[in-house]
């Protein structure tokens, strides 16, 4: 009798032994890239922490969590989340809360006064970074656990940039700020506060230092040619703010005005209600739908009642009032005058029309890269001056906490490199997991749960956090609502529905394997693999 045709590779080889005239498909296991981890700007591994958090592995999940973002309980409060719209279980239900269970990792880290659990040895390399906002902490951060001396020089009396003086505490508890801000010292990392660098060139060579990380950020408000009366009061939106920050709330009346759209705008405008504001009134040149502002800040800001004039500008600054005219979108969408002017009674306006960087301290730096007041840097974060990097609101980028810590993390990695003589090469990205590869009819419905917030009374007239943070037992309900798309969480449904007894197990942790001796390629692991970590690959003999 004839035999069947087989193949027989050597052992070692990645195509298995005896494929089988009568198979033209193979399974092969997968790892995708989750959406969520994907979209996180700070490049965080969100399924890899979320799978520590559903099994109550809490402090695995914060250590894991911690290799990328030193901040979780900040993160968990300020991060808009774009992790969650990218969510695949948005599609099914309502996306994973990621950010509340990382507040709820972050604030049990600073009760617990858990610490990264390992360093590398001192490598004697020695790196000067200006600036105690986001970037530069995460910088310094990272670095420490590279084993490099940190050294953070901040102009400022307190460390936080602007964490402390541009994010009002009703989001960000100073307690909260102060607790992960101490953990990097206890790490030796040194913060010099009240010392402003005045030059970068001098500072460095005068402390012997090796490399330097910028992250100066944008503290200097850009203004607006108003025309106003000699007793009219006008402030920028940073200086109200900073003030708030350092315990010496501004004088800004019954009746304020905030002129701007983005979240700048929003916080000054529900802060000003927080000091006794009668009206607080928001005046923005376009639509609702073309504000700059996160949707979440702007619905919180109507409900404190305040007030906002869409598709105005302010044109007059009196003593006691503004003068706003009217604008109309043309067709290219851009707003244009109509000549309809209105008084509005207004005590003091406030200017939130964006930051700049103070750029002074790079006047001696040769070959220096500047373009519209931020500084160049290359993908490497790099500046064209070797061994000067910079981050944060100094350079091109979008400006939130987010993508400040990701700078820092990002610099950190390549000045490891850059000492070391090396090039930082940077893992290639898998293939995301997109919703069409799930199956999710193994999934039930269990929808998102709701932060409790602070009742709106409070609200109006506190700066008490106005949302509030998970319970363990919602934290733990809200992990598990994982559908851990594109990499294998070990269900057993392959093991359970082949009917070749293909699939090997290999023990708690290490997943499966498939032995192709057995495997007629019919695709029913594939089928029923509920989160897609399982490939049909045409057999190419």
């Amino acid at each position: 009798m004839k035999k069947p045709f087989a193949i027989t590779l050597d052992p070692g080889s990645s195509r298995a032994n005896h494929t089988g005239s009568w198979r033209t498909q193979r399974p092969v296991y997968v790892d995708r890239l989750p959406p969520c981890n994907h979209a996180c700007p700070a490049g965080e591994n969100i399924q890899g922490w979320l799978y520590h958090a559903e099994s109550g592995n809490y402090r695995e999940a914060w250590e894991l969590l911690t290799k990328i973002n030193p901040f979780p309980a900040i993160m968990g409060r300020v991060c808009y989340h774009p992790c969650e719209s990218a969510c695949n279980r948005g599609k099914l239900d309502e996306s994973v809360g990621i950010h509340a269970v990382e507040r709820f990792l972050g604030d049990m880290a600073n009760r617990e006064g858990w610490m990264p659990a390992s360093m590398a040895e001192s490598t004697g390399r020695k790196v000067l970074i200006v600036g105690a906002g986001p970037s530069g902490l995460s910088c310094a951060y990272h670095l420490a656990l590279l084993g490099h001396q940190a050294v953070i020089v901040e102009a400022g009396n307190a460390a936080g940039g602007m964490m402390r003086y541009g994010i009002p505490k009703y989001r960000l508890p100073r307690e909260i700020l102060d607790a992960e801000i101490a953990r990097l010292q206890k790490m030796g990392i040194e913060i010099r506060l009240g010392t402003k660098v005045e030059d970068v060139m001098d500072a460095m060579k005068e402390g012997d230092f090796d490399a330097a990380f910028l992250a100066v950020g944008a503290h200097i408000a850009k203004r607006a040619y108003i025309p106003a009366g000699d007793a009219a009061r006008i402030l920028d939106a940073v200086s109200v703010l900073h003030s708030m920050g350092e315990e010496s709330p501004p004088l800004i009346g019954r009746k304020v005005a905030v002129y701007g759209g983005g979240n700048t705008a929003i916080d000054v405008a529900r802060t000003a209600k927080r000091l006794g504001a009668t009206e607080s009134l928001i005046v923005y040149r376009r639509t609702r739908e073309q504000m700059p502002a996160h949707e979440s800040e702007l619905q919180e800001a109507l409900e404190e009642g305040i007030l906002v004039r869409w598709l105005n500008t302010i044109s007059a600054v009196e003593s006691d009032s503004i003068t706003v005219e009217k604008m109309k979108l043309d067709e290219r969408g851009f707003p244009q005058p109509t000549g309809e002017f209105e008084m509005i009674e207004a005590d003091c306006v406030v200017l939130a029309l964006g930051q700049e960087s103070d750029l002074d301290l790079l006047k001696n730096v040769p070959d220096l890269a500047i373009e519209k007041s931020m500084v160049k840097v290359n993908a490497a974060m790099m500046t064209s001056h070797p061994g000067i990097f910079a981050g944060g609101d100094m350079v091109p980028s979008e400006r939130t906490v987010t993508f400040a810590v990701e700078h820092g993390r990002k610099a950190a990695s390549n000045i490891d490199s850059w000492l070391r003589d090396e090039t930082f090469d940077p893992p290639q990205k898998h293939q995301i997991a997109e919703f069409s590869m799930l199956n999710t009819w193994y999934y039930s419905d269990a929808h998102k749960t709701i932060q409790p917030e602070l009742d709106l009374a409070r609200r109006q007239s506190t700066f008490e956090e106005v949302v509030k943070g998970l319970s363990e037992e919602n934290a733990l309900f809200e992990a598990r609502r994982c559908l851990s798309c594109g990499n294998c969480f070990e269900c057993d449904n392959c093991y359970g529905v082949c009917p070749d007894n293909a699939v090997i197990k290999l023990g708690p942790g290490n997943r499966f394997r498939f032995n192709y001796d057995f495997c007629k390629g019919c695709g029913l692991c594939a089928s029923e693999c509920p989160c897609g970590a399982i490939r049909m690959d045409a057999e190419t003999i």
